[in-house]
């Protein structure tokens, strides 16, 4: 059996809301060990070692020992409950691991030649990915760290399904043992959206399904009244062009030379 991690913890008999949280403010992490046909234990571990190799994807998919003293338990991390918004591992699970006892673990997925398919190359297809990790049921010493996906034979609208996965011997999928088989990668058409109507023409499209109504940006019919100055009241008349001269004011040079020949004559 491969241990990949070693974790030093303390076993502990303080438990309880009260206990955890005196833990957390010192800089533990409560922890419990279950399974192998033996009691659970209660456990403490430090929170800057964890959190460390908890940045690690292979801490999740892989055997870590921990150690309590001299004795190191081969045991697989379960659970993890974190703060829900400081940077905390607030309680963490761990199955114990026995090498002839078979255990369930989820895998990730790791994709190769997407770049290369002729569904993407060739075609102009996208690779999406519809899982990234598998469960999978084996005995400890035939636990892969994870499951490699060769997508570069892919053509567009093809899938690869779980059936279609290489495993290791000894390794089998859980959903398949269920009988149930899906998807894990296909390469299909990107989407296209739509373009958004320009502002003028969804204004001559709403006009034109009022008759009589102006068009925006139309040119004015000839004859027709200029439009009100914003804010004016319905019916009023618009202002007089630049220049013009007010209603009833008396004309100006060109009609005092009139006067003025007219009393000559």
């Amino acid at each position: 059996m491969k241990i990949s991690f070693e974790l030093d913890a303390e076993f502990r008999d303080d438990q309880g809301k009260g206990a955890s949280r005196r833990l957390r403010r010192v800089g533990k992490v409560p922890a419990i060990l279950y399974g192998g046909k033996r009691d659970a234990r209660a456990l403490l571990l430090d929170h800057t070692r964890l959190s460390q190799l908890m940045d690690n994807e292979r801490f999740y998919s892989t055997i870590v020992g921990l150690k309590v003293g001299s004795v190191t338990q081969a045991a697989v991390l379960k659970d993890v409950q974190r703060h829900p918004y400081r940077n905390q591992i607030v309680h963490i699970d761990f199955q114990r691991v026995l090498e002839d006892e078979k255990i369930r673990m989820h895998i990730p997925l790791h994709f190769r030649g997407g770049a290369e398919s002729k569904g993407v190359k060739d075609q102009g297809g996208v690779l999406g990915h519809v899982r990234n990790d598998v469960e999978v049921s084996c005995l400890p010493k035939d636990l892969p760290e994870f499951v490699e996906v060769d997508v570069s034979g892919l053509e567009l609208n093809q899938v690869v399904k779980l059936s279609d996965l290489k495993l290791p011997s000894g390794v089998e999928i859980v959903d398949l043992l269920a009988g149930r088989d899906g998807p894990v990668a296909s390469i299909h058409m990107p989407r296209v959206e739509e373009e958004e109507a320009p502002p003028v023409e969804e204004a001559a499209a709403a006009a034109a399904a009022v008759p009589g109504a102006p068009v925006a940006g139309a040119p004015a019919a000839p004859g027709a009244a200029p439009p009100a100055a914003p804010g004016a009241a319905p019916g009023a008349a618009a202002p007089a062009a630049a220049g013009a001269a007010p209603k009833g004011a008396p004309a100006k040079e060109g009609g005092k030379e009139a006067k003025k020949g007219d009393a000559k004559k």
